[in-house]
């Protein structure tokens, strides 16, 4: 049981969407943030890198073009450094035009800084970062070892020396003059950038899932659309193979009443032809009897007495009579209900009549459902144009659920027609009061193949079919329920 349900959760027609869409949602987000993210953080990183390194050259490039001057006798090296360094002070490049170049020699001893101009000439090889690190010592045995290279440490934030943040850096020793020159990167500018980056993306990534699940949504919306016409297909295909079952049923029915309605006619015939002469011949016979028992005194007949045959055998003789004529109507009527409806709706519908016929049919279940029983027909009701079988049919099937809604046969079960002036309605309503029904059964009563009775052999078409049959003639079911107190259903046809 519980295999089959995730088996038809997971062939559902939005699950077999949503799934390869999430699904690829996710696989694009993984990538982006776990896979491309990561690597242009990378990228950016050795970009940055490579840009003080290339940005150091240039400025050791400038520093051996003042060198030049010197060897070529232009200037003596104090003017060449002067100039050399004032020239590298006051270079600033970045976003913000606050990053800077700085030259240590290899004491080391600070011989230029731009943002630091108190540690100038002091000897800065006990001069630490916040981690412990001898940073400047750090840079004079990376040139030592290397000639150029790059050392990350901690640093103020450019011009703010009150903010502390990792920097790397790149050296590059300027060995005729004993120098070392450098310039640095900001860790935190990458992560700016790198954050930057991520906002943009998501917001892209955001921008294309909202395209994807509008996309998808749609696709959803129309494949439900799809959906809800191949069931709907589907519900109208079982109801005309039920409808096309009942009319089966009904033919066969119909053609074993007619012919138990041959057998039977036969001798009710007889006996509504034998019966009126019973009758005659009674009344001309009792004159005779009775001067007989006025002469000799009363007499017995089989085990009674005279006296009281003569007051019994004319009630048996009209009760033969009625009983017959009872049985044709009973077996007309049966024949009448069960042959297959013309499709037209040319009748020109007595509901009382209707009403009359439909109460025949089902007397004996009524009788054995309640001891209440009543109907309630209105004088002079408008007729209208329909299908008088049909309307008798609906009246036996609401009849029938009413029966089997009580669960005492004290409890009453009434049929009444009456006329709605307010909306020009002739109306037939019957009432019962058994168990009644919640909102929610109210509300799907009519639903093709919803019962409550289930269990007990109900397939769910009676009032589906009843409802079809009462819009067909233009009008409509109304249901009025309260559990424990009953149920009333009212049939409204437009005049």
């Amino acid at each position: 049981m519980i295999i089959s349900s995730e088996k038809k959760w997971l062939n559902a027609f939005p699950v077999q969407i949503i799934i390869p869409v999430v699904l690829t949602v996710l696989l694009f987000f993984l990538t982006i943030f776990f896979l491309i993210l990561p690597i242009l953080k990378d990228q950016m990183m050795t970009r940055k890198r490579e840009m003080i390194r290339e940005l150091t050259k240039a400025a050791w490039s400038t520093l051996d073009a003042y060198r030049e001057k010197e060897t070529s006798g232009q200037m003596v090296r104090e003017i060449a450094q002067r100039q050399a360094l004032e020239h590298l002070r006051h270079l600033r490049y970045g976003p913000e035009m606050k990053d800077y170049f700085w030259i240590n020699d290899m004491s080391p001893r600070i011989i230029m800084h731009p943002y630091r101009p108190d540690l100038e000439g002091n000897d800065i090889s006990h001069y630490a970062d916040p981690n412990g690190k001898l940073l400047f010592v750090e840079f004079v045995e990376t040139v030592k070892s290397q000639g150029e290279g790059y050392v990350d440490y901690q640093w103020q934030w450019k011009d703010d020396p009150g903010r502390i943040v990792p920097k790397i850096s790149y050296v590059k020793g300027f060995l005729p003059w004993g120098w070392i020159v450098g310039t640095g990167i900001y860790i935190e500018d990458v992560r700016q950038e790198s954050a930057l980056i991520t906002r943009k993306l998501t917001l892209m990534c955001f921008g294309i899932l909202c395209v994807i699940v509008g996309l998808s949504s749609y696709i959803i919306w129309q494949g439900l659309k799809s959906e809800r016409r191949r069931l709907k297909a589907e519900l109208q295909a079982k109801i005309q193979q039920e409808q096309i079952f009942q009319a089966a049923k009904m033919t066969s029915l119909g053609t074993l009443v007619s012919g138990v309605a041959h057998e039977i006619n036969n001798p009710i015939t007889s006996v509504m032809l034998n019966a009126p002469i019973l009758q005659r011949v009674w009344k001309s016979i009792d004159p005779v009897i009775q001067k007989h028992c006025m002469e000799n005194g009363d007499f017995k007949v089989g085990s009674m007495n005279y006296s009281q045959i003569q007051e019994r055998v004319p009630l048996l003789l009209e009760d033969i009579s009625d009983g017959a004529k009872r049985v044709k109507v009973i077996v007309d009527d049966l024949k009448n209900y069960a042959r297959q409806a013309p499709p037209e709706m040319n009748d020109s519908v007595d509901v009382n009549e209707v009403v009359k016929k439909a109460s025949g049919l089902v007397s004996n279940l009524v009788k054995k459902s309640t001891k209440n029983f009543s109907v309630n027909c209105e004088n002079g009701l408008p007729v209208f144009k329909g299908n008088s079988q049909k309307i008798e049919q609906v009246i036996v099937n609401l009849m029938v659920n009413a029966c089997q809604a009580l669960t005492d046969s004290s409890q009453p079960i009434s049929v009444s027609t009456f006329y709605d002036a307010p909306s020009e309605t002739v109306c037939i309503r019957v009432s019962d009061g058994g168990e009644g029904m919640s909102k929610e059964t109210i509300e799907r009563i009519t639903d093709p193949f919803f019962t409550t009775k289930r269990e007990k052999g109900g397939t769910g078409l009676g009032l589906s079919i009843s409802d079809k049959i009462i819009q067909d003639h233009g009008g409509f079911l109304t249901f009025e329920s309260d559990i424990g107190k009953g149920t009333s259903v009212t049939m409204s046809f437009p005049v």
